[in-house]
C-alpha cells in the first residue's frame, strides 16, 4: 500500500476515534394555549436546539388554530356552527384528537366528555360573575353533553354532532396532545433528549445525555405550602399530567367550586381532590387527570386500571394529611 493510500485508509479510522461532542441543554418557553409552553432539550449547540424549538413552537400554534373553542374561525368551531346531523369533513388532528376522546369517554363512563362545552361556557360566566348559572340553562347545558351523540366516520374522515347546540370544548385533553405533538417535532430534528412542558401536563422523551431518566416534581398533598407538597419521580418516554383545585378554583357564598366542572352535574367540583397521572403519552394523562378528579379515587383507578401503562397518584387533600 502507498503512503498516499495508507493515510486515506486511516483517516475515516481517525475521525471515527474522535470523542462524540457532549450535548449541551437548552430551555426555552413561549406563551401558548393560554398557558406557556416550555421546552428543555439536549443539542450540540444552540443553533440546533433553537431550530428544532421553533419548529415544535410552531406546530403547537397550528394545533392552537384547529383545536381552539376560543378563535371563532378554528377548525373545532367551524364543526359546532355546522349544526346537528351534518357530517363536516375534518382534518387528521382533530379527527385523531376526537377520536382519542371518544375512546377515553368510554373508558371513564363519560367522566371525560368534549361534548360538555355549554356546560364550560356557563362556568366560565359564572367564574367572571361570581354567580351560579341558573338551574334552567344549566339543564339545558347538561342536555346537550352526550358523548355518545358525536359521531366519526373513519372512511369519510368526518365529524357529526348529533344532538342541536351541542358544542365541543377539548381543553382537557389539547395541551397534552400539542405536547406530545412538539416532542415529536424534536425528535423529527434528531433531538431525542428531550421534555416538552405544557402547564401541568408533560410529554417526556429520552433521558438526557448519562442519566437514566427526567426528575419530575409532583404535588402530594393539597395544600398551599408548595416547599412541603412536592415528591420527585424519574421518568422518561412517557407522559405526566396533574390536575386539582389547588389554585384554580372560585368562591361563591361562602362555597368552593373548582374549574373541574363535572359533565355529570355542570358544576365545579366542591370535594378538594388533586391527581397526578403517568401514562404512555400525554394526550392520555391529560384527559385522564381531569377524569380522575371528577370520579374520584376508587371509581378513578378503576377505570385508569383499563389502560395499560397508566399509573394514577391522587394527592391527599389538606384534612387527610391531618
Amino acid at each position: 500500500m502507498t503512503s498516499a493510500a495508507a493515510r486515506l485508509f486511516l483517516l475515516p479510522l481517525l475521525l471515527c476515534a474522535l470523542p462524540a461532542r457532549a450535548l449541551e441543554r437548552f430551555d426555552f418557553s413561549a406563551p401558548l394555549m393560554f398557558t406557556t409552553f416550555r421546552i428543555s432539550v439536549h443539542a450540540q449547540d444552540r443553533a440546533q436546539a433553537e431550530k428544532a424549538a421553533d419548529a415544535a413552537f410552531k406546530r403547537i400554534a397550528a394545533l392552537n388554530a384547529v383545536f381552539s373553542d376560543y378563535e371563532p374561525n378554528s377548525e373545532l368551531i367551524q364543526c359546532c356552527n355546522a349544526g346537528p346531523d351534518k357530517p363536516v369533513k375534518v382534518s387528521a388532528d382533530l379527527y385523531d384528537l376526537v377520536h382519542r376522546s371518544q375512546q377515553l369517554a368510554e373508558i371513564t363512563d363519560g367522566a371525560f366528555d368534549i361534548t360538555c362545552g355549554n356546560l364550560t361556557h356557563l362556568w366560565r360566566r359564572t367564574k367572571r360573575t361570581h354567580q351560579l348559572p341558573p338551574a334552567e340553562r344549566r339543564q339545558l347545558a347538561l342536555a346537550a353533553t352526550d358523548w355518545h351523540a358525536l359521531r366519526l366516520d373513519e372512511k369519510a374522515h368526518t365529524l357529526t354532532l348529533l344532538k342541536p347546540g351541542m358544542l365541543l370544548d377539548v381543553g382537557g385533553i389539547a395541551k397534552g396532545y400539542a405536547a406530545d405533538a412538539g416532542l415529536k417535532v424534536l425528535r423529527e430534528h434528531g433531538l431525542n433528549s428531550a421534555l416538552m412542558m405544557a402547564g401541568g401536563d408533560i410529554a417526556i422523551g429520552d433521558p438526557p445525555p448519562g442519566e437514566d431518566a427526567w426528575e419530575i416534581k409532583l404535588r402530594q398533598f393539597a395544600t398551599q405550602k408548595p416547599e412541603e407538597d412536592l415528591i420527585s419521580v424519574r421518568l422518561h418516554n412517557c407522559g405526566v399530567s396533574t390536575s386539582g383545585d389547588l389554585y384554580q378554583f372560585t368562591e361563591i357564598e361562602g362555597k368552593r367550586y373548582s374549574h373541574i366542572v363535572s359533565p355529570f352535574t355542570g358544576m365545579g367540583l366542591t370535594e378538594r381532590i388533586a391527581c397526578s397521572v403517568i401514562a404512555p403519552d400525554c394526550t392520555t394523562s391529560d384527559a385522564l387527570a381531569t377524569a380522575m378528579c371528577v370520579l374520584g379515587k376508587e371509581r378513578g383507578e378503576k377505570a385508569a386500571s383499563q389502560i395499560k401503562g397508566v399509573t394514577v397518584k391522587f394527592a391527599q387533600t389538606t384534612a387527610d394529611a391531618k
